[in-house]
């Protein structure tokens, strides 16, 4: 069994929507990002190349890279699910708890749990998400960010000889 951890962070401007977990949540702003900003499949992705040992989501989608501007960060979680089945590993379950002081959560959380687990390749019960605010402090209390933690647990299986998103 192995766990990895993850952790993302944007900056909050422009016009709305926000995406969480490939659904887009009404709001009064945008996020700032190379991607679509997704801190919910950003914080996955690199809680799964974490466990994995295969580095960090900028290593394999760099922000420098102009084939990642406006990308859909679901599809770039399904590649790195893809790539941790080629390592040998899969996802049994998968924790994210959305830091954010005003974006409603709560209203999404089904719909995200369930393109969640669909790109995770696991059942809804395997996939959490919660939220939190930060009662007014920092950067995320001031609304000027937002940001995600997620825990996932993984345990080896047979490497699959073609494995894709």
């Amino acid at each position: 069994m192995r766990v990895g951890f993850g952790y993302d962070a944007h900056r909050l401007g422009g016009t709305g929507p926000v995406v969480l977990g490939g659904v887009e949540v009404a709001a009064d702003y945008g996020v700032e990002a190379t991607s679509d900003g997704d801190v919910v499949a950003h914080a996955l992705a690199d809680a799964i190349l974490g466990a994995a040992t295969l580095g960090d989501i900028g290593s394999h989608f760099p922000s420098t890279d102009p084939r990642f501007h406006g990308a859909n960060s679901l599809q770039l979680l399904s590649q790195v699910v893809a790539m941790a089945v080629v390592s040998g590993l899969a996802v049994h379950h998968a924790d994210v708890t959305v830091i954010a002081q005003h974006v409603m959560v709560a209203p999404h959380r089904e719909e995200i749990r369930k393109r969640l687990a669909a790109v995770l390749g696991i059942d809804l019960e395997g996939v959490s998400v919660k939220a939190t605010t930060t009662d007014g402090l920092g950067f995320i209390g001031e609304e000027k960010g937002l940001a995600a933690a997620a825990v996932v647990t993984m345990s080896e299986h047979e490497r699959e000889a073609h494995a894709g998103p």
